[in-house]
């Protein structure tokens, strides 16, 4: 089976006690119950979107990177009817859009409040900037200054973090944000991520080798208002203190709409 750098879900065993309320949140059946512990049957069958992270009431569960066999829809199926699953339900990617089975939505449901959808198409549009015989590309300058972005791949000795400012923001608030280029990563550094669904303690040791190993002379967190969003600044804030230096963190919050409050540098 072929295999590839990609996102599938880590378990951790001494926070898993067992429960079982996961089980029922992978519509593909890559959780099982297996010496009263959670575990991750087969790489080929998590499509690692996360679907079962909010549903843990321990933790346990959480998305990493690492080489592992690709997805596979077919194999899937079949294991869905070996353990007596309709395999004809949503499942794999396509399932992430599609309502949650009432078994789901019961008592046992600890998501995430920033999942709850919204719709804003009903909202009056802002004006655009651009004219309309400009083309995208003409529009905006982009401020990036590097490659690549995501906090998991930098190097903490890469140039371009020496004597810098650096913007930590979350994978979401370019989205929220229009004027992120001009107002938040001109001249600056950055690394992005998700503090929901990614690793917070390998985030933490990446950015205190980053504060150890140059002189950051500010550092500004740029997050989205929902709560689970919150935690990179926090994390930011750990590996500051982690590796012993002072530097000044500025805490941006995006609004759902893309209103910006700054909270004073700490």
């Amino acid at each position: 089976m072929a295999k590839m750098m990609r996102t599938v879900i880590q378990i951790d065993e001494e926070k898993c006690d067992g429960c079982g309320v996961c089980v029922p949140s992978c519509a593909e059946g890559a959780i099982q119950i297996i010496d009263g512990k959670a575990r991750l049957v087969s790489d080929v069958y998590c499509d690692g979107l996360g679907a079962c992270l909010g549903e843990c009431p321990q933790g346990a569960i959480a998305l990493t990177e690492r080489d592992a066999e690709v997805y596979d829809g077919r194999a899937t199926e079949e294991h869905l009817r070996e353990i007596g699953r309709d395999p004809s339900l949503p499942h794999g990617p396509a399932s992430h859009d599609a309502p949650a089975p009432a078994a789901r939505r019961g008592a046992h449901a600890f998501g995430c409040p920033g999942s709850r959808t919204l719709d804003f198409r009903a909202a009056p549009a802002a004006e655009s900037c651009v004219e309309p015989e400009a083309t995208l590309t003409s529009a905006l300058a982009s401020e990036l200054r590097q490659w690549p972005v995501k906090l998991y791949l930098v190097s903490p000795n890469a140039p371009y973090f020496q004597n810098a400012e650096l913007l930590v923001a979350a994978d979401c608030a370019p989205l929220a944000y229009a004027a992120v280029h001009p107002d938040f990563l001109k001249g600056k550094a950055v690394v992005i991520g998700c503090p929901k669904f990614d690793d917070v303690a390998a985030y933490a040791e990446k950015l205190t080798a980053i504060f150890t190993a140059n002189d950051i002379r500010k550092v500004q967190v740029l997050h989205m208002e929902v709560p689970c969003c919150f935690g990179l600044a926090r994390v930011v804030r750990q590996a500051v203190a982690a590796a012993g230096v002072h530097v000044p963190v500025e805490d941006v919050t995006v609004s759902l709409r893309g209103e910006v409050s700054v909270a004073a540098a700490a």
